[in-house]
């Protein structure tokens, strides 16, 4: 994971939804804001500073997406798609 220093590729869109993150079939599900959306990404906000894996699924808007973390800002972090 590596600070944010690239230019967004797609065009995103500023929202403030509430999202769910799966991070294993036992583990307990994590609940997040979703802050940013594209088509190839998001940026997420965490409620506390709570760990998650490198990869994982994110419900959002009655989808699953599987994520990989390409950048963490203290509780917010950026997933691509």
């Amino acid at each position: 994971m590596y600070p944010r220093r690239f230019a967004r590729v797609r065009p995103t869109g500023r929202i403030s939804d509430a999202g769910k993150l799966i991070v294993g079939p036992k583990a307990p599900v994590i609940d997040c804001r979703v802050i940013d959306y594209s088509p190839g990404g998001a940026c997420l906000e965490l409620s506390g500073q709570t760990k998650v894996p490198n990869r994982f699924e994110l419900l959002h808007g009655g989808t699953k997406k599987r994520c990989r973390v390409v950048w963490v800002a203290g509780r917010r972090l950026g997933v691509a798609f």
